[in-house]
C-alpha cells in the first residue's frame, strides 16, 4: 500500500477515534475483561496499521529532503497509539485528547506535503 494511502486510512480513523471519544462515556471498570477483549479486538488492526505506516514513512524520509525527521515519526507512532487507546478508556482531559490529535494532523500534513512534491 503506498505510503499516501495509508495516511489517508489512519487520518479517517483518527476522526473515528476522536468522534468516539467525545460521544461516549468512560467504561465504567476499566479492568472489566470483556471490555479488554473488545478493545484488544478492536484496536489490534489499527496497531498494525500504524506500524505498518511508521515502516512505510520511515522509507520514505531515509535519503530524501523532507520535513519530517525520524524522532517525530517515532513520536507520532508514539501518540497514534496512545491516542488509540485513550479512545476506548477515554482516561485523559481533552485538552490533551487534542494536542496528541493535532500534533498527529501535523505530521501527517507534513508527510502528504512531500509526498505530493
Amino acid at each position: 500500500m503506498q505510503l499516501l494511502d495509508q495516511i489517508i486510512q489512519l487520518e479517517q480513523i483518527l476522526e473515528q477515534l476522536k468522534h468516539h471519544y467525545l460521544t461516549n462515556e468512560r467504561p465504567e471498570n476499566k479492568r472489566d475483561p470483556e471490555f479488554f477483549q473488545f478493545v484488544k479486538e478492536t484496536t489490534s488492526p489499527v496497531f498494525d496499521q500504524i506500524d505498518q505506516w511508521y515502516e512505510n514513512a520511515l522509507l520514505f524520509i531515509k535519503d530524501r529532503e523532507v520535513h519530517v525527521h525520524p524522532q517525530q515519526l517515532q513520536s507520532t507512532e508514539d501518540n497514534l497509539k496512545i491516542l488509540l487507546l485513550h479512545s476506548y478508556y477515554i482516561d485523559v482531559r481533552k485538552k490533551r485528547y487534542m494536542e496528541l490529535y493535532q500534533s498527529i494532523k501535523y505530521v501527517f500534513d507534513l508527510l502528504k506535503k512531500d509526498i505530493n512534491k
